[in-house]
Formats: C-alpha cells, sequence, structure tokens
C-alpha cells in the first residue's frame, strides 16, 4: 500500500475547505492554492485571492490555518494571500465547476478572451438562451442572467483571465 506524502495529506485537506460564500466548493476547486511549502512540521501555504480586497479573505485563512493545523503532524500553519500571481476562472477545476452548478452558479465561459462579450449556459436547464440582466451581482466576482428557457434568474463567476504579457 503507498504511504501518503505530507504535500499530498495537505492538499486532501485543503479539498475539503469549502470557500464561505459558496458551501460544498473548496478553495482548491477554486483554484485559489498557489503553493505549499513544508519545513517539518511547520508548513506555509501561498494562496491567491479570487478578487483583491475580497471580504471573505480573513475567513479563509482562518478556515485554512484550523484545517491544516488538524493533522497530526502540523504544529504551525501560515497562510499568506500573495498578489505576485494572478488568479484566473480557468484555475476552476471541473469537479468546482461542477459544485457551482449545484449552488445555481454558472460556472465562467470557456475561451475568452477580455473584451469579447460573455454568456454562459444556465446551470438549471443547461439551455444557452440566456441574456445579462446585470454585470453586477451579489459579489465582485459574479453577476446576473436570465434563462429565457427554464425563465430562472441565476448568477454566473465572471471570466477572469491572465493578462498574456505585462508591460511593466
Amino acid at each position: 500500500m503507498k504511504e501518503i506524502t505530507r504535500l499530498e495529506e495537505t492538499y486532501a485537506v485543503l479539498k475539503t475547505v469549502d470557500d464561505p460564500e459558496l458551501p460544498s466548493v473548496s478553495v482548491y476547486d477554486l483554484g485559489m492554492i498557489h503553493g505549499i511549502t513544508i519545513d517539518e512540521s511547520h508548513v506555509e501555504i501561498k494562496m491567491v485571492p479570487t478578487f483583491a480586497g475580497c471580504p471573505a479573505l480573513d475567513f479563509i485563512e482562518g478556515k485554512v490555518k484550523r484545517a491544516v493545523e488538524e493533522l497530526d503532524w502540523v504544529t504551525e500553519c501560515k497562510v499568506k494571500f500573495t498578489m505576485e500571481h494572478q488568479w484566473s476562472t480557468d484555475a476552476i477545476t471541473d469537479k468546482g465547476k461542477e459544485e457551482l452548478k449545484k449552488h445555481g452558479i454558472a460556472p465562467p465561459p470557456e475561451n475568452y478572451r477580455p473584451g469579447d462579450e460573455w454568456t454562459v449556459n444556465c446551470p438549471y436547464c443547461d439551455s444557452d438562451y440566456t441574456s445579462m440582466e446585470n454585470v453586477f451581482g451579489p459579489t465582485a466576482c459574479r453577476s446576473i442572467l436570465y434563462c429565457s428557457a427554464c425563465r430562472n434568474p441565476f448568477e454566473a463567476m465572471k471570466p477572469v483571465v491572465k493578462p498574456l504579457h505585462t508591460n511593466y
């Protein structure tokens, strides 16, 4: 039987830590984990926020820290949010996209290019007969759309892509 490594065990725990706004969608499946460093019994986790200034970051930090420190070999876990790397909706795992749909939130569109208009299929009936009602949703990362097929309003994750290059 294969022995699980400390790194694998840490990732397994992170897959159980839900985003406070989206129960059953883990911070791992949202693509927020950027790196893990393990030094004996000390763990440091680098995370990338989905949006700068997200009010849930303190909650996420506390949940991640508590979950990792429950591992019997961990004496301390530090969580650091970095703006060194930009989060992208491309980082959301397939499992994360499925969990978003269960909440009535459409995953971001695939192959989105900045400046393009975008739409997504309805998370309830999968129809593409949808329209944007309000680009500003209940949080900075979501918009409100309407499905003309099943007549349900729904939220969608706004597409966020990494820049191809920077000039600074």
